[in-house]
């Protein structure tokens, strides 16, 4: 009996007939002795629309929703630019599949999509929409080089063992169509006046990622500039080589005062300085980490002009099904301890003909190789093919892949850092001067990127030198706002679900990522990206990634405000993510979507805040915008409220407040003010019930239960 293999694409398939040295090409298929092979090209199917279970439910009406069907069904996939027709490609070739799962002279089925959630489902929709019931199993690959499609085959595992895995999968899927479908519907009928009868697109993940944005858009818009002094010298030793150096009281360079700065410049200015201490360090710097898709895409944009995330996936994508590089959809930075025979080989076929070939020597390292952060899938590296004509485009990711593989087997990069106080002859200044040089002693790893060090010389000198003021200056310094969002900072929050970690890099980090609390994954981040922008959320300013006016008034004005929360979001990807660990049933999370879904769809149709924009008059002053739904919070006689009220918006300040009173302060025109900005509001001097003073944080936070405004406390220590 021969044995049917499903391949994810085309190409995929190509490469498995080329192991197994078929050749007879069929139309749809490819067919050997032993195997017939072949293959989809993404999803075949979809899930059903709202009217293909209810007719009488054509078109967007309020009372059709919210819309929940008892069993999700599913249909041939509709054609890219004509949603009411089947794709005619899906249609011939799912026949074809049906037609070879109904040979008799096919015993079994070898599932070989990619070995992830989406892959997985991919191929068990179709089994499950032609209803075989033939015995399959799983092809678990991470790469498509011949050697590994023979060890593959002899490996196979029961795809009834991937049931957590097809599980998250149909989970993730039909989560995202209830969310989808359901509330885009609902708020695009809603708002249509608002909104010019164009489309609103809720989703899932589209929400949170668009905050970032707007957090970020806010951040920059609300930033104070400021300024502080710094008094700058520069020294010659006796044989008259420079020392650059910086003026510092209790371990600060920086002072508020410019006047105060420059009576100490007038004091110092000429005078002799001895050096009082000198230490000298040497410094080591691993090189980072493997890539994953989010370090990999976040590399190559913020390097290379005029590409995307989605590009760089695109990009990947091709390299991985020309055998050239590892399956791209990872999270894991790095490598599986399974894998080390196989990366020493790997190390000998890239190293040939690079610059600095001699000094690669594979290294056990726990950096590299560390199963415990290795979830599904290792990181990104090279195969053992050697890459031949490749594209442009292809060359730039690959060379960044196997560069950074190389450099996991270069020496650890080496610098000597000298730190000198210099102390002036004037002793009533109350201050000494710090001075910083750094020589790299041993390039490493740096050589593979490319990376110049960036070296400030410093003359050999030893304690109790003497040096010659030569100039002194006192240099202002303006506090620069944030940077818009790249893609890059935008895939790293994504990854993190907006955490930040002391280190980039750190063990932490890497450990955070692998639990799947996270928004969306690396397979869909940068197709939410590129979303936000088709549907006008979002736009491009060179590198940056900046919030369009339809995409602020969704965040501050759309009522259901758990998509925007990313602590939400990335409970729910990782609940997702523990489906598939067998940690939470399908059943159990399909629930409370459902519950979520119908919530949120009551939320929308008795709103009355939603894109209601008031102008106000010039002569009217605006204290700030509503947190409710963004319009100007202005002053009235009894408080500061929103001016929106007439269409709902309860949000209320009043200025005899009582808990505010009884602490012994009152609500004035700058406290909402810096409410409205900060979220928050500092006061010193605050006096409890027992008469102490105490200094704390409040936030004016709206009760879960109802409408109502009330003060939360935040001490500071």
């Amino acid at each position: 009996m021969k044995r049917l293999i499903l391949a994810e694409k085309p190409s995929v398939a190509r490469n498995i007939a080329d192991a197994l040295d078929i050749k007879g090409r069929r139309d749809g298929y490819m067919e050997g002795e032993d195997y017939v092979i072949t293959w989809v090209f993404g999803h075949l199917l979809q899930l059903c629309d709202v009217k293909d279970y209810d007719p009488e439910r054509k078109g967007w009406r309020m009372e059709n929703f919210p819309f929940i069907p008892e069993t999700f069904q599913y249909k041939i996939k509709s054609a890219d630019r004509k949603r009411a027709t089947e794709d005619e490609g899906a249609k011939k070739q799912l026949r074809i599949i049906g037609e070879l799962l109904r040979r008799e002279d096919i015993g079994s089925v070898i599932s070989a999509t990619d070995y992830d959630r989406e892959g997985q489902i991919i191929a068990d929709e179709i089994f499950l929409y032609l209803k075989t019931d033939k015995p399959i199993d799983r092809l678990l690959l991470n790469e498509w080089t011949r050697d590994e499609v023979l060890a593959g085959l002899e490996n196979l595992k029961p795809n009834t063992q991937l049931q957590p895995m097809q599980d998250a999968g149909f989970g993730r899927q039909i989560a995202d169509w209830l969310i989808g479908i359901n509330l885009t519907s609902v708020a695009t009928v809603k708002y249509q006046n608002a909104n010019h009868n164009k489309v609103l697109n809720i989703g899932r993940v589209l929400l949170p990622t668009l905050k970032i944005l707007y957090d970020r858009d806010r951040e920059i818009e609300t930033f104070r500039k400021s300024k502080y002094y710094k008094l700058n010298a520069l020294f010659l030793t006796e044989q008259g080589e420079p020392i650059e150096a910086v003026y510092c009281e209790k371990d600060s360079e920086k002072f508020e005062d410019r006047d105060e700065l420059e009576k100490k410049r007038q004091i110092l200015q000429g005078k002799q300085a001895k050096i009082k201490k000198k230490e000298v360090e040497r410094k080591k710097e691993y090189a980072p980490y493997l890539f994953n898709l989010s370090n990999l895409q976040g590399y190559i944009t913020s390097k290379q002009k005029g590409w995307t995330s989605e590009k760089v996936l695109k990009v990947a994508q091709d390299l991985y099904e020309k055998k050239l590089i590892t399956y791209p959809r990872t999270s894991s930075s790095v490598l599986d301890e399974s894998l080390k025979e196989k990366a020493a080989r790997v190390l000998d076929t890239i190293k040939q003909g690079l610059p600095y070939e001699e000094e690669l020597v594979f290294t056990d390292s726990k950096r590299i190789f560390d199963s415990k952060k290795v979830e599904s899938h290792s990181a990104i590296i090279p195969t053992y093919v050697a890459p031949k004509n490749l594209s442009p485009d292809e060359k730039i990711v690959y060379e960044a892949v196997r560069n950074r593989f190389a450099a996991q087997f270069l020496p650890v990069s080496e610098s000597e850092e000298t730190k000198l106080i210099i102390e002036p002859e004037e002793a009533g200044c109350g201050g000494v001067f710090h001075a910083r040089g750094k020589v790299q002693l041993v390039a490493g790893w740096k050589k593979a990127e490319e990376v110049g060090a960036k070296e400030v010389l410093m003359p050999q000198v030893k304690e109790g030198e003497l040096l010659r003021m030569k100039t002194l200056s006192v240099k202002e310094v303006v506090k620069k706002p944030p940077k818009h969002h790249t893609e890059k900072t935008l895939l790293r929050v994504m990854e993190t679900c907006g955490k930040r970690y002391e280190e980039e890099d750190s063990e932490e980090m890497m450990m955070a990522i692998l639990s799947g609390f996270s928004i969306g994954t690396p397979a869909t981040r940068a197709e939410t990206i590129r979303r936000l922008k088709e549907i006008g959320y979002v736009a491009a300013k060179g590198k940056s990634l900046i919030c369009t006016e339809l995409g602020r008034m969704m965040v501050e004005t759309f009522p259901v405000k758990e998509l925007f929360d990313l602590e939400y979001t990335g409970k729910l990807e990782k609940t997702l993510a523990d489906i598939e660990k067998a940690k939470f049933q399908k059943e159990d999370f399909l629930k409370m979507i459902k519950e979520f879904t119908a919530q949120s769809v009551k939320t929308i149709k008795e709103d009355k805040i939603f894109a209601s924009k008031v102008a106000v008059p010039d002569s009217v002053k605006v204290i700030g915008l509503c947190p409710e739904c963004g319009n100007p919070v202005i002053e009235s006689e009894k408080a500061y409220g929103c001016s929106n009220w007439k269409n709902g918006c309860r949000f209320t300040v009043w200025k005899q407040d009582r808990f505010i009173e009884s602490m012994g302060k009152h609500v004035s025109e700058e406290m909402v003010r810096l409410l409205l900005q900060n979220g928050k509001v500092g006061f010193r001097g605050l006096i409890s019930k027992k008469g102490n003073k105490f200094s704390a944080y409040l936030r004016y936070v709206k009760d879960p239960e109802g409408d109502r405004y009330r003060w939360k406390l935040e001490f500071i220590e």
